[in-house]
């Protein structure tokens, strides 16, 4: 089980650095949509025995951040008429190599930590660290905002599969939550793409520097 477990989370890592590496909007939104589908499998394959509240969370999960949110997002694209990121703050080959850099050096440091037996021979801790830093990469690298949108749920994604470690423990409230907030707060951003782009007729949020009172 361990096994399908990494292999699984090894999947969400290299999608991390494909969102890093690409320059295609529509990339970006499936590399993010296909992680959420992919962490949404993970309850299940932790959870030795059946448990509802595992297995709504992970239907939820899975259809939210696979299919709602990308949905909206690839809505957005069209909208907007744009297919690519042009001048991000960050370069794709630096990002893609911190990216990397941050991967490898997160395998280190959960291998210095004082984790439980079950989870030390798992991608959990390194895997939910990698995903953070790949989201904030993206948020604080690009600036387009549909980028950062996908920036956020990767980053959100790393503190979902993060907060798996207590899945055993406590019941998965706390992640009902963060699913509730999020997709809360992609609708917010969703209105103020729309705005941004009814205002400056882009989604490139350098352009809001431009802001007069």
């Amino acid at each position: 089980m361990t096994n399908t477990l990494n292999l699984f989370i090894g999947l969400a890592m290299g999608l991390n650095l494909l969102a890093l590496a690409s320059s295609r909007l529509p990339s970006v939104i499936r590399a993010a949509a296909v992680q959420g589908m992919v962490l949404g499998l993970l309850p299940l394959l932790i959870e030795k025995e059946f448990h509802w509240m595992v297995w709504l969370v992970a239907v939820g999960t899975i259809v939210v951040k696979g299919f709602i949110i990308p949905n909206l997002l690839r809505r957005a694209l069209r909208a907007a008429n744009i297919d690519r990121e042009v001048q991000p703050l960050i370069g794709f080959v630096p990002s893609l190599l911190l990216g990397a850099a941050a991967t490898i050096g997160a395998v280190a440091l959960a291998d210095g930590l004082p984790l439980l037996p079950e989870h030390a021979g798992s991608l959990l801790v390194p895997g939910s660290f990698a995903t953070v830093f790949a989201g904030f990469l993206l948020l604080i690298g690009r600036t387009k905002a549909i980028s950062q949108v996908c920036g956020y749920l990767i980053l959100e994604n790393g503190i979902y599969l993060f907060g798996l470690l207590l899945i055993n423990s406590t019941p998965l409230l706390v992640e009902a939550g963060i699913l509730l907030d999020l997709t809360v707060a992609v609708f917010v951003i969703g209105i103020i793409m729309d705005r941004i782009q009814k205002e400056f007729d882009s989604l490139d949020t350098n352009k809001l520097t431009s802001l007069r009172e």
